[in-house]
């Protein structure tokens, strides 16, 4: 008897000292085969500077469709890494709608805020219902807030591919939240005028959103002629300058200027229609207007990094729409019709940048080729295998819908619609007259990074009652397309020293249940989890009871 206790007292003994251990060197291991929870050296880094509370809110909590719940898990057990690398990383579940007499007013003021719900089916107690449910979760630090969408859709995604695509976007959207609010300088983007770029009111939404991460300036290139040295050292000043839409002709000066930029080490994002056609000249000129191409004098600075824009427009099969009115008055109708040359881009998931991307829609675009140089190029995106490119100038009628298109003609599909280049740029003016006079000219740079996308309108939003509706909402179809995460994606690609970005490449693959064999195996299941082991369990008690009244003849 006093072994007997003496070995419980050890026992007793050990495990208190294990888990006391256990306590001090407290670690946690990663055990799935992707890898899911162990957190990358940048968001590790995105939450180590934070010295006081980190609160997250999560809006999602409550009754739950399954594939929520699995978001719910997967954000619960991603958000425990972060806390155990920080403790002042907190965080909850909440249900905004929850026990709130004024649902309405609640679902009106989380709009507001620019967080859009997402309508879902929910079955209880064989009751089917629809309930609207916010997939967000908001990351408050010293009175500031970031909004993290957790649920990613992507056009024609089934369930299990929506729930996957949403959890390997979580490590990125929360890392990127967590930098956001710790940012202590921000780079600078300047925003280029003079060459008749788009107005502020159509890339409102676009400027707006990178405010977070970056701040704005506007440079002209007007003055160049008077005083180039000081234009360029206003340029320097910035860390990248975005080249939205120009409709004007850039002098050989301005162009130098943008060359020594870039040369220089400046970072640039080239949104560049080579051909002018507007959907509005339809409209205008009763539904026909003449397609021609645009110069902008930038093709030998092109040609130098690479890249040929061509002169001719995209025609797709995978295409969006655009809405055309019949009738007049209070009786007019407004009906989506197909539109061939507003491809639908499809992400080829090739790069952090186009990574988990929802379609992107181009108006009136054009093809751009590659050139053999020194230079790395990464094609980001193209159109569908079924396009074809046609040549300007070009007349261009609304009467085209009505008209079948003939298959067989679309075989010049997957056309380059926009390009990453990266390397040591050399100057487009290397053994040349240079236009200006200018101290300290570079004909070699270091490494560098550029992005052409061969569409001035991929960054232009609606307006609506005059003020600007979100980059990649169509007022008249009421579809939303990627265009904003993807121009967000390249500027944080461009100016990410960390490696934040990168964390967009990361796989994860969560199992599902196949709903289907559960519906045609549930009773066969049933009977082996429930009835086997009653069986059994019969079985072995009639066995022993039998031996045992064998042996004691009881």
């Amino acid at each position: 008897m006093k072994k007997s206790w003496l070995s419980i007292l050890k026992a007793v003994a050990l495990l208190v000292i294990l888990n006391g251990i256990a306590a001090i060197f407290y670690t946690r291991i990663d055990l799935t085969e992707d890898s899911r929870y162990t957190l990358s050296e940048a968001s590790l880094h995105s939450v180590q500077q934070y010295d006081s509370p980190v609160i997250i809110d999560i809006l999602l909590d409550d009754q739950l469709p399954p594939e929520f719940v699995k978001l719910k898990q997967e954000t619960r057990q991603l958000l425990e890494e972060f806390a155990s690398e920080n403790n002042n990383i907190k965080f909850n579940f909440v249900n905004p709608l929850e026990a709130n007499s004024q649902i309405d007013d609640v679902i009106t003021n989380l709009q507001g805020l620019g967080l859009t719900p997402t309508n879902v089916t929910v079955e209880q107690n064989g009751k089917v219902s629809q309930e609207i449910i916010f997939p967000w979760a908001m990351v408050n630090y010293n009175n500031n807030t970031v909004k993290v969408p957790l649920l990613k859709n992507k056009l024609g995604a089934t369930t299990e591919e929506r729930v996957n695509n949403s959890v390997q976007h979580l490590e990125y959207a929360f890392a990127d939240a967590f930098s956001k609010l710790n940012i202590k300088e921000k780079k600078k983007i300047a925003i280029l005028k003079g060459n008749g770029e788009l107005e502020d009111i159509f890339m409102a939404d676009f400027l707006t959103s990178i405010k977070d991460y970056y701040n704005l300036g506007a440079i002209t290139l007007d003055s160049v002629s008077k005083n180039p040295e000081k234009v360029l050292e206003q340029l320097k000043g910035f860390d990248l300058a975005l080249i939205a839409k120009p409709t004007e002709r850039f002098t050989d000066e301005e162009k130098f200027i943008l060359d020594q930029y870039i040369v220089s080490g400046g970072k640039s994002l080239w949104l560049i229609d080579k051909v002018s056609m507007e959907l509005d000249s339809l409209f205008n000129e009763r539904g026909t207007a003449m397609a021609v191409a645009k110069d902008l004098n930038l093709q030998d600075f092109f040609f130098r990094f690479g890249v040929r824009l061509n002169p001719n427009l995209v025609n797709d099969l995978y295409f969006t729409q655009i809405v055309l009115a019949s009738g007049e008055g209070n009786s007019s109708q407004y009906n989506p019709v197909p539109w061939f040359y507003n491809p639908m881009v499809f992400s080829k998931n090739n790069h952090p940048i186009n990574n988990n991307i929802e379609a992107l829609r181009f108006q009136f675009t054009s093809s751009m080729d590659t050139l053999a140089n020194a230079y790395r190029k990464q094609v980001l995106l193209t159109s569908s295998p079924l396009s074809k490119t046609e040549g300007v100038p070009r007349k261009i009628s609304l009467d085209i819908i009505n008209t079948p298109p003939d298959k067989e003609l679309y075989k010049d599909g997957n056309n380059i619609l926009g390009v990453l280049i990266q390397g040591a740029f050399t100057s487009t003016f290397t053994n040349r007259v240079k236009p200006i006079a200018l101290k300290n000219i570079q004909d070699q740079g270091p490494e560098n990074k550029m992005i052409v996308i061969s569409d001035g309108d991929l960054i232009k939003n609606q307006i609506r009652n005059g003020r600007p509706l979100e980059l990649g909402y169509d007022k008249w179809t009421n579809n939303y397309f990627g265009n904003k995460e993807f121009l967000i994606n390249c500027l944080n690609y461009l100016l990410d020293d960390t490696g934040l970005i990168n964390i967009r490449n990361k796989k994860v693959a969560i199992p599902f249940l196949d709903e289907e064999k559960i519906s045609e195996q549930k009773t066969k299941w049933q009977l082996i989890n429930i009835g086997l082991p009653l069986v059994l369990t019969f079985i072995f008690g009639f066995l022993i009871s039998s031996i045992r009244k064998k042996k004691y003849g009881v």
